[in-house]
């Protein structure tokens, strides 16, 4: 009897240090997360937070100065805007489960049921996929603003971010990213050179022919007020894209680490090859010319980024500076349209640029996710890439376009003459970027009868219009 109840003794002894080890390695088998491959993805998503300060910066500096603070709260609202918009029903729209490969149903909404599970195929919770898209959804948006800079209202640029965000943003993102249309077409987009920088740079191009130039456009110097700002903006534009391309990537891996070279790679040579341009069509190179020409690199290489080899991006990045130096200083020019800050020769042109690259030079030896580019043997990739770019063309344009004219049935979109002539800082803010005195003597914020209207005289004369 001894004997036995010391068999049983054992046996429980055995269970209840076996069973701990059997329930973790069963609870391994099952959890699928990888906490390098999170923190590389919330890392990243920080990154790509900072891109849209940093745009805010780069956009503020090429305004004039009375628009600097007008400039820098858009990108700063829109972070604010668009983050709780992708909350409440833009992640459902982009990746909830796919209608007929048009939109995301709204299984999602509100982020229901995301919780801390594993995002589908992956390695990190869904929450960490939700936070790295949603800086995506926020910077796209800004990037429009370049090109009506200094002439819209604010309460029509809240509206239409808002709906543009809705119907043109989510949407696309789910055609290419969740599921869509142009994804079962076979067309790629690593980063979002479709998704981002066509879909903005275009509606940027249709907003400002809506909108119409700005008064004196052509016969007065608009000159960039504060190039030190610009190059900070698009020095933290530079370091956040490492974020943008690597992290889409969604782990810590070989894929990152070629998305990472790759990104270096077209942004340096875009810069030299925008440089060497503008060098020989106006006779000096400048540092305006050279962040320009970085941040064109950086858009071309956006959807090829995950895709394509080193070579082959330094060349896309060599093609990308010339091609968007030539839209920027000689197509606007030849045309005449009022692109402020070249919104559209920069993110539409090179993204354009970047999604036609990925179909001649992408490979599966960088990607097995991927296909094979023209100049690795397959046409079908850049079939499915010129269709992708056409789609994107025109819900850019048409969307752009009706969405304005929803705005305008019911507020003013673009600000009045003598708005304009004083500065959106003071019309729609009523605050300046400069503590500084406009009349001898006279401190412009001195406001001691209280009245706006004090500081708009003040202004008027004192400042000239092309400041």
């Amino acid at each position: 009897m001894k004997k036995i109840w010391s068999t049983i003794l054992a046996t429980l002894m055995l269970v209840v240090l076996i069973a701990p080890v059997a329930l973790a390695a069963d609870d391994a088998a099952k959890a699928t997360i990888d906490t390098g491959d999170t923190a590389w993805v919330l890392i990243s998503a920080a990154l790509v937070f900072v891109m849209t300060p940093g745009l805010a910066f780069f956009y503020g500096g090429m305004v004039r100065s009375k628009n600097v603070l007008g400039t820098i709260m858009q990108s700063f609202f829109i972070v604010a805007l668009i983050s709780v918009e992708w909350i409440l029903i833009g992640y459902t729209m982009a990746f909830g489960t796919d209608v007929n490969g048009f939109i995301g149903n709204l299984d999602k909404i509100g982020l229901a049921g995301v919780g801390l599970n594993v995002l589908t195929n992956g390695t990190i919770p869904e929450l960490a996929f939700v936070a790295f898209q949603c800086m995506f959804a926020v910077i796209t948006p800004a990037l429009i603003t370049g090109a009506f800079a200094e002439r819209m209202r604010f309460p029509a640029f809240v509206m239409f971010i808002l709906l543009w965000a809705i119907f043109i943003y989510n949407p696309m993102a789910h055609w290419v990213w969740g599921g869509g249309f142009l994804a079962s077409l076979g067309a790629l987009d690593f980063a979002g050179g479709l998704v981002i920088h066509i879909l903005s740079g275009v509606s940027g191009l249709t907003i400002c022919l809506m909108l119409g130039k700005r008064r004196g456009y052509g016969k007065s110097p608009m000159l960039p007020h504060h190039l030190p700002m610009t190059v900070l903006g698009a020095s933290l534009l530079w370091f956040g894209w490492f974020g943008f391309n690597a992290g889409s990537a969604l782990g810590a891996n070989a894929l990152a680490a070629n998305a990472f070279v790759t990104t270096q790679a077209a942004a340096a040579a875009a810069t030299l090859s925008w440089v060497v341009a503008e060098w020989f069509h106006n006779g000096k190179p400048t540092i305006l010319g050279a962040v320009s020409g970085c941040i064109a690199g950086l858009v071309a290489i956006t959807p090829a980024a995950g895709f394509v080899e080193p070579l082959p991006a330094v060349i896309i990045g060599l093609v990308g500076g010339v091609v968007c130096y030539f839209a920027v200083a000689i197509v606007k020019a030849k045309l005449g349209y009022d692109d402020s800050l070249d919104a559209f020769g920069v993110h539409g042109i090179g993204g354009t640029w970047g999604a036609i690259a990925t179909g001649l030079w992408a490979t599966t030896k960088v990607n097995p996710a991927g296909a094979d580019g023209l100049f690795y043997g397959s046409s079908d990739l850049i079939v499915a890439q010129l269709i992708s770019i056409v789609v994107a063309y025109v819900l850019a344009i048409v969307g752009s376009f009706v969405l304005i004219k929803i705005v305008g049935l019911f507020m003013k979109v673009r600000v009045d003459e003598d708005e304009e002539v004083s500065g959106l800082d003071l019309s729609e803010h009523g605050e300046r970027g400069y503590a500084q005195s406009f009349v001898a003597g006279s401190s412009f914020f001195d406001t001691s009868d209280g009245s706006a209207m004090a500081m708009q005289q003040n202004l008027h004369a004192g400042e000239s219009d092309i400041k």
